[in-house]
């Protein structure tokens, strides 16, 4: 045995798989079951993929809150059945009309967080109120259920979420390590401290039995008032007066004037070309697909082995990822790989028309802000930390602004006829990218089934300086990765987040077929009845 053992370390000695789902009525997949089985039940009671994928998301505050919420923001693609282009719902950053970068003086270190950035006093550009965004993801769900949504009333939508506010956040053991790597921050500020902290400490499940639950706050309350005055009260009504009020008393800038003028865009989708058999319909802008586009161009040509994805093929694809990378970050200052524990939610519906949703929405770090306005419950993101905090850099903090971002919702149609329709997304920040662009490549160019294409290994490229690959890929492909440039092999587990965590649904012969992402431990595909 040798004196010292170079042997990465492991965290895990087991084989994890998601169940894949199908059915003719509907699927809707989301990174908590509970979520996922609200958006079902939805569509069993007439709703469509639109109402479902609403009923989600605010079902998603209530049972995943360290990811996305009320204090959120992101984007959306629809494609209602018998369309050829996709919409763009974009509920996407803005900072405060009030912002000033000279409210984040640098004080010479670096702060390694989810960026590179060089580090502002206090961290306020990372938590607190001075790292609030204005919360677009009401807007972003009134708009995607006003455009594309049935008669189903927002009430009707909004009950489940309600019913499990009131319920209570889960105290199993997920709930304890993701409020555990927040809790140094959640300390800090006492509404968070009060609801994920009693006593001062994370909660703990019981040895045995259930695990209990426990409340949020006046998030349930808050989501009665919206069920009662519509969508619009968040900022226009009661409720945006309480906001602005709590962000005000906590020397926040966001006021009752950024959140009346908060709106969601609805545009046509752009597209591009896969490999001239189909068409990514995605999000554009500031978001992660302008980067997907180039890699999507630089694999065009790229060989495909029958027996799948070899080592050519990944080596490749790290050095094309690698360049478009080193393209996209040019000038940002963001080069480095994000350590710790990112956030973000993504979720996909087809209805039983055909009709996809694809959504991803988040808080940017998990537990975002980490401040819980007390009036509201409303978990606040840190959009803030998005820009490059240094003055006159391409990327700078500004009123009225918006930062480069890195959700990849995307929505895929044949060329022709035949073909599967696919909706797809990710969580994971810059990780996104990567696993969006090899869940497409399983699934359109190896034309692997749904459950292998969710489970195969993958690699990831979040800067222009290396390649991190799952340690469950074969030696010569992790040979090949080493040779093209430098290699880090991991696993893809829970903590850290080496991966990201996509899911998607396929539609073909009027069956749908959906899964979710094995490290993603709440996760599920639910078919409607």
């Amino acid at each position: 045995m040798p004196a010292h053992d170079t042997t990465p370390y492991r965290t895990q000695n087991w084989t994890v798989t998601k169940p894949v789902t199908s059915g003719r009525n509907g699927i809707v997949v989301a990174q908590n079951r509970g979520a996922a089985e609200v958006g079902a039940a939805i569509l069993e009671a007439g709703g469509n993929a639109a109402d479902a994928a609403v009923a989600t998301a605010f079902t998603l505050a209530a049972v995943e809150p360290w990811n996305s919420g009320l204090g959120g923001i992101g984007f959306a693609l629809v494609l209602p059945a018998g369309a050829a282009r996709a919409t763009v719902v974009d509920f996407g950053p803005v900072s405060s009309r009030n912002t000033r970068g000279t409210d984040y003086p640098l004080t010479g270190g670096e702060k390694r967080d989810l960026f590179t950035w060089p580090e502002v006093t206090g961290d306020r550009n990372v938590h607190g109120p001075l790292s609030f965004c204005i919360p677009s993801a009401v807007a972003g769900y009134a708009a995607l259920h006003e455009r594309f949504g049935t008669r189903l009333p927002v009430a009707e939508l909004l009950a489940p979420a309600i019913a499990l506010a009131r319920r209570g956040l889960a105290l199993d053991w997920f709930t304890t390590l993701k409020v555990a790597s927040s809790a140094s921050v959640l300390r800090l500020y006492e509404e968070s401290a009060r609801i994920y902290l009693p006593d001062g400490l994370p909660p703990v499940p019981p040895y045995q039995g259930a695990p209990g639950f426990r409340p949020l706050g006046r998030l349930a309350e808050t989501l009665e008032r919206l069920a009662g005055g519509g969508l619009g009260d968040f900022y226009e009504g009661g409720i945006a007066r309480d906001l602005a009020a709590d962000i005000a008393a906590l020397g926040g800038v966001i006021d009752r004037d950024d959140l009346a003028g908060c709106r969601a865009t609805l545009r046509d989708a752009p597209t591009l070309a896969w490999r001239g058999d189909y068409v990514v319909h995605h999000a554009g802008g500031l978001t992660a697909a302008p980067t997907l586009a180039e890699v999507v161009a630089g694999m065009a040509d790229v060989g495909l082995p029958p027996s799948g994805p070899d080592a050519a093929w990944f080596s490749t694809l790290s050095t094309v990822m690698r360049e478009a990378y080193a393209r996209r970050l040019a000038g940002l200052g963001a080069a480095a790989q994000e350590p710790g524990d990112t956030c973000t939610t993504h979720l996909t519906v087809v209805d039983r028309d055909g009709m996809l949703v694809s959504l991803t929405t988040t808080l940017l770090s998990s537990m975002g802000s980490r401040v819980v306005l007390p009036t509201t419950g409303v978990l606040m993101n840190n959009g803030v930390m998005w820009f490059d905090p240094r003055p006159g850099s391409a990327n700078p903090i500004a009123a009225g602004a918006r930062p480069l971002c890195n959700m990849c919702p995307v929505i895929v149609t044949p060329r022709t006829g035949d073909g599967p329709r696919l909706a797809a997304g990710a969580s994971g920040g810059r990780r996104i990218l990567a696993s969006v662009y090899q869940t497409l490549a399983y699934l359109l160019d190896f034309g692997m089934e749904a459950g292998a294409a969710a489970h195969a290994p993958r690699i990831d490229v979040s800067g222009p300086d290396g390649t991190t690959a799952d340690a469950r890929l074969p030696p010569e492909i992790r040979a090949a990765l080493a040779a093209a440039g430098p290699l880090a092999v991991v696993e893809h587990g829970v903590l850290p987040i080496n991966f990201a965590c996509p899911n998607f649904v396929s539609v073909a012969g009027g069956e749908a077929t959906g899964c979710s992402d094995a490290a993603s431990p709440w996760s599920a595909a639910v078919a409607a009845g």
